[in-house]
C-alpha cells in the first residue's frame, strides 16, 4: 500500500511542486513548520484544541491526551490555518490530517496537506472547506445524480422519503471518507487516490 510505504517520500518535492504564488517567495518568508508552530498566531486554536480529541478517537496514536499524537496533529492544524488564513482551520481537517501523519513526519504530512490543498498536484481541494463548502455541494450535487443513474429504485426511494445526500454524506466529503468508514477500507480509498492521482505526479519526468 501506498501509505504504508515511507521510505522515499519527499516533502521537499512537494513544496517545489506548489504554484508559484502558493509558495513563500523570499528567505524571509520561507516559514519553516516550526516557526509557524511557535511564532505565529491562529484565532482557530481554541477550536483546534477542542476537536483534537475528536480525531482518530480509538486509534493508539491519538488517545493519549497531549500526547505526541495529538500534539503532533495540533501542530499541522495550527501551521496550515497561519500557513492559509483565507481556509484557517475547519472542523474535518483534522482526519485528513491525521491520516497523513500516522504515515510520515509531521513537516511532510503538513506539506502534503498543502500540497492536497492547494492543488499542486491535481485539482485544489481547499473547497471542502471555504466558507459554504462550494466543493462538498458539488459532490453532493453529482452523488445524488450518480445514485439516481446507476441505483435508480434507491434513488427514487430516497426522493419518496425526501432524504437528500446532505443528511448523510456531507461528512464523507469533508473527511475524505477518513471517518464515516473502517479505518482500513478509509487507507484502501486513500491508497487508490494517492497512487492515481498524486503518486505519479511525484515522479522524475
Amino acid at each position: 500500500m501506498i501509505l504504508e510505504f515511507r521510505g522515499d517520500f519527499d516533502g521537499g518535492r512537494l513544496r517545489r511542486t506548489l504554484p508559484d504564488n502558493e509558495r513563500l517567495a523570499d528567505s524571509n518568508r520561507l516559514l519553516d513548520l516550526q516557526q509557524l508552530v511557535l511564532y505565529e498566531t491562529s484565532a482557530a486554536e481554541l477550536d483546534i484544541i477542542r476537536d483534537i480529541s475528536r480525531t482518530f478517537p480509538s486509534h493508539v496514536f491519538f488517545q493519549q491526551r497531549h500526547g505526541p499524537g495529538q500534539r503532533a496533529l495540533y501542530n499541522i492544524l495550527k501551521a496550515y490555518s497561519v500557513y492559509d488564513r483565507d481556509v484557517g482551520y475547519v472542523q474535518g481537517m483534522g482526519f485528513l490530517a491525521g491520516l497523513l501523519l500516522l504515515y510520515m513526519s509531521e513537516e511532510d504530512a503538513f506539506w502534503l496537506l498543502v500540497a492536497l490543498l492547494k492543488g499542486a498536484v491535481h485539482a485544489p481541494m481547499e473547497g471542502l472547506y471555504l466558507v459554504g463548502l462550494p466543493l462538498v455541494q458539488q459532490y453532493l450535487f453529482q452523488f445524488e445524480r450518480l445514485v439516481k443513474e446507476l441505483v435508480p429504485k434507491v434513488g427514487a426511494h430516497f426522493e419518496e422519503e425526501m432524504i437528500n445526500p446532505s443528511m448523510y454524506a456531507s461528512q464523507w466529503f469533508i473527511t475524505v471518507f477518513s471517518y464515516s468508514f473502517p479505518f482500513s477500507l478509509a487507507l484502501r480509498i486513500w491508497d487508490v487516490f494517492l497512487y492515481e492521482v498524486l503518486f505519479h505526479s511525484l515522479l522524475p519526468t
